[in-house]
């Protein structure tokens, strides 16, 4: 099979792994914290990347940080929007994110073109029609869910650049993976885990025997996010998108959301009514045509 097969065949792997990832979180939320799931599923990853750090350059691993740092911001907003919403709204809501580079663009400047304006069109038709339950029904976590959208959007763009500055992809990569775990544990520390002193001695145990009980019942999830989605999926799509176009790398990541929705139907038991499916197809059709351009490379969409 010809490399650039090998690479599409591998970016459809990549989509279909990223689409597994919204049911596979959306079933820890009734239990464990946005927090601990992401700190769980990134401290995996890092453990696991961690030899890559191995006598890097700082001037590779800053990006990293930085890139870590607004990547540690998207896993918030996109688990919190979770917790209060389905995988289905919450996947086709952050997968507005690749709207955002060419909005980016026009706020520096640059023109907005026609594709731009027809993919706008069709996802406010998409998000109208997904949010229509006799009426337009907008939540917290819709909210949440767009949010994350959007710093992953800044991602993106962060993305385009950074991988143009360093010297080793994959310390880049390494170096924001273990940024979002540290990330994570700080903002688990100064959020959720009791630190005065009466409830230092009075909660803390019982909270530590949650987190285990919850972290032991999820184990199979978090390992699968930390192994396979994360550290695995990160890699393999790198090697994907350097033997595709970019252009061809985010049509078939806009595909993504459809696939979050196959997977949370079989794990979840969640389902679209017509309304959502509608929804669903305008989302998924403005992703594409926002991406669909001869004239440049597109923008890549950040992993989930």
């Amino acid at each position: 099979m010809p490399h650039h097969l090998r690479g599409v065949a591998a970016l459809l792997i990549v989509t279909l792994v990223w689409g597994t990832t919204f049911p596979a979180m959306k079933d820890m939320t009734g239990t464990l914290s946005a927090s601990w799931i992401v700190l769980s599923r990134f401290a995996i990853a890092s453990l696991l990347l961690l030899p890559f750090l191995w006598r890097a350059s700082w001037s590779d691993v800053r990006w990293g940080v930085l890139a870590g740092g607004v990547l540690f911001l998207c896993y918030v907003f996109q688990i919190e929007g979770l917790a209060l919403t389905t995988s289905n709204r919450n996947a086709f809501v952050t997968g507005l994110n690749v709207l955002v580079p060419p909005l980016i663009g026009v706020l520096t400047g640059k023109m907005l073109e026609r594709r731009i304006v027809v993919a706008l069109l069709l996802a406010l038709a998409g998000l109208f029609a997904l949010c229509w339950e006799g009426g337009f029904v907008w939540g917290r976590g819709d909210t949440l869910a767009l949010l994350c959208a959007v710093f992953f959007g800044i991602y993106v763009v962060l993305m385009a650049s950074t991988t143009r500055k360093v010297d080793k992809l994959m310390v880049l990569t390494a170096s924001q993976i273990v940024t979002v775990a540290l990330c994570s544990a700080a903002w688990l520390l100064l959020r959720e885990v009791p630190l005065g002193a009466a409830e230092r001695a009075e909660d803390l145990p019982n909270y530590v025997n949650y987190i285990r009980t919850g972290l032991e019942t999820y184990a199979v999830n978090i390992i699968y996010l930390g192994v396979v989605a994360t550290a695995a999926i990160i890699s393999l799509q790198t090697w994907g998108q350097r033997h595709s176009s970019a252009n061809e790398a985010a049509v078939i990541y806009a595909f993504e959301p459809g696939c979050a929705a196959i997977f949370a139907y079989f794990w979840l038991g969640e389902t679209l009514a017509w309304n959502g499916l509608l929804g669903a197809a305008l989302l998924i059709s403005g992703m594409i045509v926002s991406q669909w351009s001869t004239e440049r490379p597109a923008a890549a969409l950040a992993p989930e």
